[in-house]
């Protein structure tokens, strides 16, 4: 397997990076790219179509300015916060309950409402139908947060055009900050094409339901994943925009700004990964962590170290070090709460995957064990590394040095998944 050369994605990375003729990633070189940007002006741009596009909401009779997609998580504080505190406009946030939230993130999603003043609208999943397509969707396509992906990803749309609300506010376009799917240039916007192929594994909701293999999920159990038709799209003329289009984009400088000003919460400790402020709403998030690398042989340690080389706050070295820690080979503790919720063994578990491990990464033995093939710990040295190192400017305050919170840690074992 090739690995960058200067962050620590292999390169069966999902979805697709490239290497240029230096072994670097395509998502590094995307954050090159942000270095030369000048934010100041793309900041203005950025106020000037907000000043335009709230005489369009203005025209519509909608009492709020935009909308917001919201989990309660640091992104979501930072982009409410930019939009009320910054450029004074009045949003409605949406929110999906997906009914694995942790404590943590409901405290975090309560103070955000609290903290700005906004309205919120959210969509709660019932308990029956969430187990219904995590199982499905696990089988499917080993994805056990589908309806997670769904539901945040289409509930907003529903309800700008319900609020005759044409502007929805996302913060980051990940696929390209983290791996160089498109450069600043592009501005891109989000698309329904994007949703589905990339978010939704490329099922609508009427491809579960008619699927030969379901046999308990109906259209009752869909409501909040159903698209509005392009019709009433165009008589809103709703559209999309993501903030870290005009802005530098640095979720560790967001989680202290928003823990400063705001009381933003983060985790004191975490077993899947390094990071102690992304992903915290998502009681099962170190289970999803380790349905990844049971796939693809990485997970979200790798994204978090990659990020922090980047942003010159960690050496490659220290990364692997993190991996090595938190993602090689770790069984989440909280694994043994979503097979209970979802009523199924571990070898279910594991069973309804086989058929999506990497081969690239996984080979079974003749005792039908599966045995990593390799990892970014094997390319410490690899001829390259050295040319294209990024120097480390400051440390990795990764885990929020000097703040705490009042809940237990995610995954511990006496904290359950809040489904309300």
């Amino acid at each position: 397997m090739r690995y960058c050369q200067r962050c620590c994605y292999p390169e069966n990375t999902k979805p697709n990076i490239i290497f240029d003729d230096e072994g670097v990633c395509s998502g590094c070189r995307a954050q090159e790219q942000r270095q030369d940007v000048d934010w100041e002006l793309r900041r203005k741009k950025l106020g000037d179509f907000l000043k335009e596009s709230k005489e369009k909401t203005k025209a519509n009779d909608s009492p709020y300015d935009c909308i917001v997609p919201v989990g309660g998580g640091k992104d979501s504080h930072y982009q409410v916060y930019l939009l009320t505190e910054v450029f004074k406009l009045r949003p409605l946030l949406v929110a999906y309950n997906h009914g694995y939230n942790s404590s943590l993130g409901m405290q975090n999603l309560s103070n955000m409402v609290e903290q700005f003043g906004c309205d919120m609208i959210r969509f709660t999943t019932n308990t029956k139908t969430a187990k219904k397509l995590s199982r499905f969707m696990l089988k499917k396509v080993g994805d056990m947060n589908w309806h997670y992906h769904a539901g945040i990803m289409t509930f907003p749309i529903q309800m700008a055009v319900k609020y005759k609300t044409p502007l929805i506010i996302w913060g980051e376009h990940g696929m390209s900050t983290m791996f160089g799917m498109h450069n600043l240039d592009d501005n891109v916007e989000f698309t329904k094409k994007y949703r589905q192929e990339h978010l939704m594994r490329g099922f609508e909701p009427d491809d579960i339901i008619d699927d030969p293999e379901n046999t308990e999920i109906t259209k009752a159990d869909m409501g909040a994943y159903y698209y509005p038709s392009d019709d009433e799209i165009a008589k809103v003329g709703v559209r999309g925009i993501y903030i870290s289009n005009y802005d530098p984009w640095d979720a560790k400088i967001h989680a202290e700004l928003m823990i400063n000003k705001c009381g933003f919460k983060t985790y004191t400790s975490r077993q899947t990964t390094f990071n102690l402020y992304e992903k915290l709403e998502d009681f099962f998030q170190d289970t999803h962590n380790y349905l990844k690398y049971l796939k693809f042989g990485y997970n979200r340690c790798t994204d978090h170290a990659s990020m922090e080389i980047r942003h010159q706050r960690m050496t490659r070295e220290e990364g692997i070090e993190m991996i090595r820690k938190y993602e090689h080979l770790v069984k989440p503790k909280n694994l043994d709460h979503f097979l209970k919720f979802l009523n199924i063994t571990e070898q279910e578990f594991e069973n309804s995957i086989e058929h999506l491990r990497d081969n690239s990464m996984w080979e079974k033995d003749t005792q039908g064990k599966w045995n990593l093939l390799d990892w970014i710990g094997n390319h410490i040295d690899d001829p390259g590394v050295e040319k294209v190192r990024l120097p480390k400017l400051e440390e990795s305050n990764f885990i929020g040095t000097g703040y705490d919170y009042s809940g237990r840690p995610n995954g511990s074992e006496d904290e359950q998944p809040i489904p309300i």
